[in-house]
C-alpha cells in the first residue's frame, strides 16, 4: 500500500517513519514534507500546498495511493476530510463539522457543557472591553484564548489584569486570524496537563499512552508558550484508574455529544486535560489531531502498525483491535532556533545528526529544509530528539546524549523535559 501523509512537521516526519516500518507500505509521499522526509528512505516529499485538495487527489489518483492522513488542524478545519469523503477515497481525519472541537474553543466549550464534561468555567466574548470587565470581575489568574486556531500559541495566562487586558487586545487586534474574532475567558486551574490522544471510528474510542507536553519556552513551565517544547510518555500521573475515568467520564461522552449532533469522527481525539491536585481530570481543550510532539513520543512506544489502527478508524473496525504497546518509556525533546516562539532565522547548517542516532535516538525533523544536499533550519521547532528506554530516566539521559550531539546557531531546548514526572516517583 501506498500511503500519502499531509504536513511538514515532527508529527508528520514521525507518522511517515511508523508507517515504514510496516512491510505493508510500500511508499509513502508527504504534502510537502520537510529535510527529515526527503531523506528518510521510502519517502518522498511533493511540492503541494496542504490546502490544494485538488492537487492532492490529482496525485492520490494517479498514482493509485491507498490511504491519506491528515497531520495538522489547518487542512482539516478547510474540509480535507469531506473533499476526499466525497470522493470515496480513504482518508484519516474528521470531517469540518467534527475539526470545530479544535478551530473553535467556544464550539468545544458548549459540546463539554451539553455533555456535562468536566472542563473550567468560561466565558465567551465577542467585545474587548467586555471582556476585560468580565477580567476585573473574576480576578487574577486567569486564563485568556483566541478562539480560532493559533498554532498552540493562542493562549495566555494572566497573573495580572494588565496582562489579561493585553492579552485581549491582542486578540482583537487580529493576531490569530481577522475572521469572527472571539476570545475565551477561562478559569485558572492548578495542577499537571496531560495529552490523552485517543483513536476513534465515530463507534469506539479508544486511548492511547498518556502523555505530557512541555508548552512553556522556559525552563521550570517558565515563559512564553509555543507549539510544545518535548514530551514523554507514559505519564505516570495517569493511572489506570483514573485512565478508565477519562474514558468514562471524558472520552465517551465527548463522542456521544458529537453523534447527536450527526457527526461522523473519524481520527484522533486528543483532550488536553488538567489533572487537579485533588486528582480531577478537566478538559483545557480537544484538538482534532494527532499532538506535536506527544505523536513523536507516543509512536515509537506503539507495537501495533499504526496503519492497521487508521485502517480501522476509516472503515469503524477499531473495536475489533486491543492496542499493543512496547514496555518502557519514551522521550522526545524539541530544538528549536534562537527567539522562538519570537522572530528567529532561517537557514542555520545542522549537524551531528548521524551521531545522535548513533546514541539510539531517533531525529524527527520538523522545521527544516533540504538545500543544495545541505539540511538546515526552517522554522521555530526545528528537530524532535525522541529516545526510548526501559525506564523514563533511561530515555531521558539517552535523548539528552543525543541532543548533545546537534549543532547549529542559535540552538536552544529545554533541559527539563520528563523531570517532573521523576519528581514524582521521589
Amino acid at each position: 500500500m501506498k500511503v500519502l501523509v499531509v504536513g511538514n512537521g515532527g508529527r508528520e516526519h514521525a507518522i511517515a517513519k511508523k508507517l515504514l516500518e510496516s512491510t505493508r507500505i510500500k511508499q509513502v509521499f508527504c504534502v510537502p514534507g520537510n529535510g527529515g522526509t526527503a531523506t528518510t528512505q521510502g519517502c518522498q516529499n511533493l511540492s503541494l500546498n496542504i490546502d490544494d485538495f485538488q492537487g492532492i487527489e490529482r496525485f492520490v489518483m494517479v498514482n493509485n495511493i491507498g490511504l491519506v492522513i491528515v497531520g495538522p488542524e489547518l487542512p482539516l478545519s478547510l474540509g480535507i476530510a469531506d473533499y476526499f469523503q466525497q470522493r470515496k477515497m480513504m482518508i484519516f481525519g474528521p470531517t469540518k463539522a467534527g475539526a470545530q472541537i479544535e478551530s473553535s474553543k467556544s464550539w468545544a466549550k458548549e459540546l463539554m457543557l451539553e455533555a456535562g464534561i468536566p472542563t473550567p468555567k468560561a466565558a465567551v466574548f465577542t467585545d474587548a472591553e467586555a471582556a476585560k470587565a468580565y477580567v476585573l470581575e473574576q480576578g487574577t489568574p486567569i486564563v485568556i484564548k483566541a478562539d480560532g486556531l493559533a498554532s498552540g500559541k493562542g493562549v495566555t495566562v494572566a497573573t495580572t489584569v494588565k496582562m489579561a487586558h493585553s492579552a485581549i487586545n491582542t486578540i482583537f487586534r487580529g493576531e490569530f486570524g481577522t475572521d469572527n474574532i472571539r476570545v475565551v475567558v477561562e478559569e485558572f486551574l492548578t495542577g499537571q496537563e496531560v495529552s490523552i490522544l485517543a483513536l476513534t471510528d465515530g463507534i469506539t474510542v479508544e486511548p492511547l499512552l498518556p502523555a505530557q507536553d512541555h508548552k512553556a519556552i522556559g525552563e521550570g513551565d517558565k515563559g512564553a508558550n509555543t507549539g510544545g517544547m518535548g514530551a514523554y510518555a507514559p505519564a505516570p500521573i495517569v493511572t489506570p484508574e483514573l485512565m478508565e475515568r477519562i474514558q468514562e467520564e471524558i472520552l465517551e461522552p465527548t463522542l456521544a455529544a458529537l453523534q447527536k449532533r450527526k457527526i461522523d469522527y473519524r481520527g484522533v481525539l486528543y483532550a488536553g486535560l488538567m489533572i487537579t491536585p485533588e486528582g480531577e481530570p478537566k478538559v483545557l481543550e480537544f484538538n482534532c489531531r494527532f499532538g506535536d510532539p506527544e505523536t513523536q513520543a507516543v509512536l515509537s512506544l506503539l507495537e501495533t502498525p499504526l496503519e492497521d489502527l487508521v485502517l480501522a478508524c476509516c472503515q469503524q473496525r477499531l473495536g475489533e483491535y486491543s492496542i499493543r504497546w512496547k514496555s518502557g518509556a519514551s522521550v522526545c525533546v524539541v530544538l528549536a532556533s534562537g527567539g522562538y516562539p519570537g522572530s528567529y532565522q532561517k537557514g542555520k547548517v545542522i549537524t551531528g545528526i548521524e551521531e545522535a542516532e548513533a546514541k539510539g535516538a531517533e531525529v524527527f525533523h520538523a522545521g527544516t529544509q533540504l538545500k543544495h544536499q545541505q539540511l538546515v533550519s526552517d522554522g521555530g521547532r526545528v528537530l524532535g530528539v525522541t529516545a526510548a528506554g526501559e525506564t523514563l530516566e533511561q530515555a531521558i539521559s539517552k535523548a539528552y546524549a543525543a541532543v548533545d550531539c546537534i549543532q547549529f546557531e542559535g540552538v536552544y531546548c529545554r533541559r527539563d523535559i520528563g523531570r517532573r514526572a521523576l519528581g514524582d516517583k521521589n
